[in-house]
């Protein structure tokens, strides 16, 4: 009896066959890999990568992937961003599927901001039961949005819901 793997999607321009080589041996062994290499070019940005986990984003996708595995995903991003230098060069997008959807956004144009960022990715898990509460969830969310804060190193946290973008201030869900 054989199982068929989740469909996991990897968009990307300016990524050497080498580091493409890397991701697509971490991600094949759990999913099937649909790659889009024919993404369009965003701003000045010399490098994009759009990975679409078809998992939630808790601590059953760290069990399911692997710490190990994704501790090297994690490497070969930060790579990424030392081979290219400082200024836009990388942006790089890590969604998850659920509901909601959640979506990781690192374009920082300083290496060891970027680095902080990737690193940083890992300790929201223990922030979403306060981000996700369903007592202060805007009704009908289908998006929540993570931006990296370099001043502050920490994440910021948005929300679309029913044609409204929401900011996560003091505990609670605020209109922007």
């Amino acid at each position: 009896m054989s199982t068929s793997k989740l469909p996991l999607y990897l968009k990307f321009y300016g990524i050497s066959p080498w580091e493409l080589e890397v991701i697509f041996s971490l991600l094949h062994n759990q999913f099937n890999v649909q790659e889009d290499p024919n993404a369009e070019q965003e701003e000045d940005y010399t490098t994009m990568i759009s990975v679409t986990f078809p998992l939630e984003f808790n601590e059953i996708f760290f069990k399911q992937f692997g710490v190990p595995r994704w501790d090297k995903l994690k490497g070969i991003i930060k790579e990424m961003k030392r081979r290219r230098g400082g200024g836009k060069s990388l942006r790089v997008y890590i969604k998850f599927t659920g509901k909601p959807s959640i979506i990781f956004t690192i374009d920082l144009d300083d290496r060891r901001s970027f680095d902080t960022a990737v690193d940083k990715i890992d300790f929201v898990i223990e922030l979403l039961p306060y981000h996700l509460d369903p007592k202060k969830m805007p009704r009908n969310t289908t998006l929540v949005s993570y931006q990296f804060d370099d001043i502050i190193a920490k994440w910021n946290i948005n929300a679309d819901a029913e044609d409204r973008t929401y900011h996560f201030v003091e505990n609670e869900w605020k209109i922007t």
